[in-house]
């Protein structure tokens, strides 16, 4: 997977619509390896949209996605290999246990080691007790741990989060802010969409905020990062 490589995301003019509804209109940004990336608005503004196009999930109407150099088409299966994803759909098999959902992963990734690559990341998670145990017995924030650990089992060049902290107590969170900075001292790409600002606040190198499927940077200056977001949506 080496020469799908990259260090940069780029979204150039993208625009996509549903029908008659424009998700997103003439989006463009660039993010750069070991950069957090916050991507903020209301229910509705584009966000999932963005992440799913940023994931190869969907196609732009219009506009051009690069990853690096290349587009999703050039870098084909090789380029997905390094992305990875933790949406709404946390893509867990809930007949399965915890630990047989992440040797798939590991095993679909090429990965060596996978019991051993399988019990280091049920142990990041605190789910190693329960490795045994069929996803559909966990609770909704056990989900959302072992889907961030499936999401990191191959260390990604591109991490997509979409409302990370959901179900994760202060614990939890704690863990995933830590994660996410490793991930950022590897030398990752992190996009990540949250409602929970305070949690993300000492992490983010830059944000930017979606409006209507439109993308304005978010401008630094005094004040917290809701405060920033809450003047810059009223402004």
């Amino acid at each position: 997977m080496a020469s799908a490589d990259f260090t940069s995301l780029t979204f150039r003019d993208v625009t996509r619509h549903f029908g008659r509804r424009r998700a997103l209109h003439h989006v463009t940004f660039t993010c750069e390896a070991g950069e957090i990336v916050a991507v903020l608005g209301a229910n509705g503004a584009g966000k999932s949209t963005l992440l799913s196009i940023a994931a190869t999930l969907l196609t732009p109407s219009a506009g051009s996605v690069l990853y690096g150099a290349q587009s999703a088409r050039d870098g084909g299966i090789a380029l997905r290999g390094r992305i990875g994803v933790l949406g709404h759909d946390l893509y867990l098999y809930p007949e399965l246990t915890a630990a047989e959902n992440l040797a798939f992963f590991a095993r679909l990734y090429g990965m060596a080691n996978v019991e051993a690559v399988v019990s280091a990341s049920l142990t990041r998670a605190a789910l190693l007790e329960c490795a045994g145990e069929p996803v559909s017995s966990f609770s909704r924030g056990m989900r959302q741990r072992l889907a961030l650990e499936r999401a990191l089992l191959h260390s990604p060049r591109l991490l997509l989060l979409d409302e990370p902290f959901t179900g994760l107590d202060d614990t939890a969170s704690g863990v995933l802010r830590e994660r996410l900075l490793e991930s950022k001292r590897s030398g990752a790409i992190v996009v990540v969409t949250t409602h929970d600002l305070e949690s993300i606040e000492a992490l983010v190198d830059t944000a930017f905020v979606l409006t209507a499927g439109r993308a304005e940077p978010l401008r630094a200056g005094p004040g917290s990062l809701r405060q920033r977001y809450r003047s810059h949506v009223v402004s």
